[in-house]
């Protein structure tokens, strides 16, 4: 049995990581040149980490099911990337940054881990800048930033609401050089269905070219797992459809633990669920609450128009709930409020599951600004919502026009309607201080990984996480293993476990196909989707997770009875691929069920309806629950706790407060 160790260097939390790096052994170039890494995944953990590997000398392979690394799903992170480099003069730090990180998690993230995520982020912001990432600009041409949830500083920098995609280029373009120079060999099109472990080592994967239908084996002194989150597990999600568990979840398999599988986020800024066509949702993003005021109509189904409801007649209840904070509270604390109001029966829009989301306000103070400078010192209203609309175009106009195509509501001519969906998963992969897994070998970055968000991630860190892993953690940590492995050969990929882990996924295949049963794969995604949400969604339960495990046994034992999955082995199949990770979506399903079980508290996204204060806040039980809840796979789909104690030297913990 594994033991956890979470390898956090001695000292001074300020001095851990200068001092890491500085005395982590190295690899000599010659050394890195016959040494080969396997990365899963070209978002900007992968990407980031592919290209600076590349650079430093090793082999580097590159996976990923899309057509193009430029698919990855980091393109769709519309908002910003923190970082504590205080352009604003407003009090930020990196002490700030990690406070407000701890705090935003609930208290249930490793401080080591979350102070070097704060130390490096600045350096992220001039890597990206060199690399001509088209971050936006104050007139004077400092880099601009904006305000996220959870914190009372500007860190948050952004181009315009497609921060994602342009980090996500500049990340390409480094690995598209590292590609071009024959120092990367990026296989599109191609999905990891199982990690090769030899006398305890991750040494490669199995892969399927999802063109040829072919299995391929591929060997690597080490796999880098930066294949994103589990999200689509609730099946309507703010993921693209192609987002899964399957790479995660073969890792965990094979021995990697799971860490907090139950802390999944609900973003509060969705476009609410519009009928039963719906695969996916999408995210308006929470840049928006920076200039938008959130609000609901006093009376109870309020028949009219947002536009005719006078001010006096709205409740605006997060800034009533939550003075020092507003409408920038953290995801988990805007969620359960809109959640909450709605239960009670002010919600708006013809589900009554939505609340509205106003930039009148904000547009008119902008449009007095421009007014000012233009030298017209008494506007009048319409003037001011005019000039007023301009800024705001400038700072989110591809959002509003997303909205506008999906609602036909113009988003400048009344409030947008959002509600909470689910969004990012703080729980993942555990890994230590190194970011390698349980698995020596084998590292998890970015979203798969559980290590630095707790149990709530603060807008705007997700984007920070994944090129800190890539470009500024990995490079060094990396090196304490592979210094070790210098003298290790390439291993023929005709080895027996080569041979024995393809020989699993091909008769995984054939028993997908043998099946000929009667119902699709997407029927079982959405009634496996239908459980999570109903009862290890924004709010949980005892009796209800209980009922949601024997659910999910009762609904996993009928998808391998009854799922029909047409086409052949041997082809471009889509639906075989939804198969397998659907499969994998029923474990780690139950998995999820299990550990929120086990959690009798609520901190962050985990909320379970007994454990609440009497203003309806989470009530975290430290002395009995302030761990990282680490699960070790079991053959027969069981699982045993193992437990990293959380110890916090340099933050007083406390219940969290907003108000």
């Amino acid at each position: 049995m594994s033991e956890i160790n979470s390898h956090i260097p001695e000292g001074e939390l300020a001095q851990k990581w200068t001092k890491y790096r500085s005395s982590v052994p190295l690899v000599n170039p010659a050394n890195k040149r016959s040494l080969e890494i396997i990365v899963i995944g070209s978002g900007l953990a992968g990407a980031s980490a592919a290209a600076s590997l590349a650079e430093m000398g090793y082999k580097v392979k590159c996976f990923c099911f899309q057509d193009s690394p430029r698919r990855a799903h980091s393109i769709a992170a519309q908002g910003g990337i923190n970082a504590a480099k205080n352009y604003q003069n407003d009090g930020d730090s990196v002490y700030r940054l990690f406070y407000d990180t701890i705090k935003g998690g609930d208290y249930r993230s490793r401080e080591a881990n979350v102070y070097r995520l704060a130390e490096v982020s600045a350096n992220i912001i001039d890597q990206c800048v060199a690399q001509g990432v088209p971050l936006a600009r104050e007139y004077g041409g400092l880099l601009d930033n904006r305000s996220f949830g959870g914190v009372q500083v500007q860190r948050t920098f952004y181009a315009a609401g497609q921060t994602g995609q342009q980090l996500l280029l500049g990340a390409y373009s480094a690995l598209e050089r590292q590609i071009g120079m024959g120092k990367v060999e990026m296989y599109a099109r191609h999905e990891m269905l199982d990690v090769v472990v030899i006398d305890g080592k991750a040494r490669g994967i199995i892969a399927r070219n999802l063109i040829t239908g072919e299995l391929e084996r591929y060997f690597g002194h080490a796999v880098l797992l930066c294949s994103g989150g589990y999200g689509n597990v609730f099946y309507l999600s703010t993921n693209a459809m192609g987002s899964n568990v399957t790479a995660a979840w073969k890792a965990h398999k094979k021995g990697a633990f799971f860490g907090n599988p139950c802390y999944t986020q609900i973003h509060p800024t969705c476009i609410p669920v519009s009928g039963d066509h719906q695969s996916k949702l999408t995210l308006m993003s929470e840049s928006l609450r920076n200039d938008g005021r959130i609000w609901v109509p006093k009376q109870k189904n309020d028949p009219r128009k947002p536009t005719d409801i006078p001010e006096e007649e709205r409740d605006y209840y997060l800034e009533r709930r939550y003075p020092a904070f507003g409408n920038l509270v953290p995801r988990d604390v805007a969620s359960r409020a809109a959640k909450e109001r709605c239960d009670a029966g002010y919600g708006v829009g013809a589900s009554k599951l939505a609340v509205y989301l106003d930039f009148t306000a904000n547009t008119e103070r902008y449009g007095r600004i421009e007014a000012t400078k233009q030298g017209n010192h008494n506007p009048d209203k319409e003037t001011c919502m005019r000039l007023g609309r301009e800024v705001i175009k400038e700072k989110y106009g591809n959002l509003f026009d997303m909205y506008k195509q999906i609602t036909g509501e113009d988003p400048y001519e009344t409030p947008m309607r959002i509600y909470p969906a689910v969004h990012y998963t703080m729980g993942g992969l555990w890994v230590d201080y190194n970011l390698m897994t349980t698995v020596p070998g084998l590292y998890a970055l970015g979203e798969a990984n559980f290590s630095d968000h707790g149990a709530n991630r603060l807008g705007a860190s997700a984007l920070m996480q994944g090129l800190a892993d890539g470009y500024f953690v990995i490079p060094y940590t990396i090196g304490a293993y592979l210094s070790k492995e210098i003298s290790t050969k390439p291993i023929p990929t005709s080895h027996p476990a080569f041979e024995e882990a393809e020989n699993n996924v091909r008769n995984t295949i054939k028993k997908l196909f043998e099946i000929k049963g009667t119902k699709s794969v997407d029927h079982f995604h959405k009634a496996l989707g239908k459980i999570m949400w109903d009862k290890c969604g924004m709010a949980r339960n005892a009796q209800g997770l209980q009922e949601a495990i024997q659910e999910i046994r009762a609904l996993r034992e009928e998808f391998w009875k009854d799922v029909r999955v047409t086409g052949d082995a041997n082809e471009f199949n889509p639906e075989l691929e939804k198969a397998g990770r659907v499969a994998d979506f029923l474990e780690l399903g139950e998995l999820m069920c299990i550990d929120a079980l086990h959690r009798n508290e609520s901190c962050g996204g985990h909320f379970r309806e007994e454990y609440q204060t009497e203003e309806g806040e989470a009530l975290r039980d430290d002395e009995h629950f302030s761990y990282v809840a680490a699960w070790e796979y079991q053959p027969g789909t069981s699982f045993t706790l193992h437990k990293e104690d959380l110890n916090f030297e340099n933050i007083k913990v406390a219940q969290r407060s907003y108000k």
